[in-house]
């Protein structure tokens, strides 16, 4: 896989994260086919790369309680 490049990456912090910081998920919106997923804590460590068809279903997983 190729890697791709993050460091001009926009993050936006999921609305479901809670407000003292702890549990927070960003993801990018820059890339078409793909969703970099990452810490809010640490956002120069690693970011999960989920391929956008993957990233939906997971989405409408968890939104209908399918999920966990």
């Amino acid at each position: 896989m190729r890697a791709i490049d993050l460091s001009h990456a926009t993050w936006r912090k999921s609305s479901y994260s809670n407000t003292d910081g702890g549990e927070c998920v960003e993801v990018s919106q820059n890339h078409p086919a793909l969703v970099p997923v990452r810490d809010s804590k640490a956002p120069h460590g690693p970011a999960l790369v989920f391929e956008a068809g993957a990233w939906d279903s997971f989405l409408t997983a968890v939104k209908g309680g399918s999920w966990g």
